[in-house]
């Protein structure tokens, strides 16, 4: 049971990275793309999926956060720019914000 957990663990990180590298992700001079963010979410929240997407040419990420509380919202990511760019939940969990 714990190795299944490991193993969805590791999985979602090589994914993770692995879509930051192709999507042309912040680079450093190795070649090895890199990305420090803190995603501020309540303690407690975790991440529920992960999708390469491209807005007006730019890569970045949708990021499905669950949080602790019940409630959901799809982080956009900017991966060019190191940052988050906007975040998306149901309509009745006050609409959309844009950061």
């Amino acid at each position: 049971m714990v190795a299944m957990g490991v193993l969805i663990v590791t999985g979602t990180v090589t994914l993770v990275v692995l879509i930051v590298q192709r999507a042309g992700g912040l680079a450093s001079s190795s070649g090895v793309a890199r990305m420090d963010l803190a995603l501020d979410q309540p303690a407690g929240s975790r991440i529920a999926g992960i999708a390469a997407i491209e807005a007006g040419g730019a890569p970045g990420l949708a990021i499905w956060m669950q949080r602790p509380d019940g409630t959901e919202a799809v982080l956009l990511l900017d991966t060019r720019r190191g940052r988050i760019a906007g975040e998306v939940r149901p309509a009745g969990a006050a609409g959309i914000s844009s950061r």
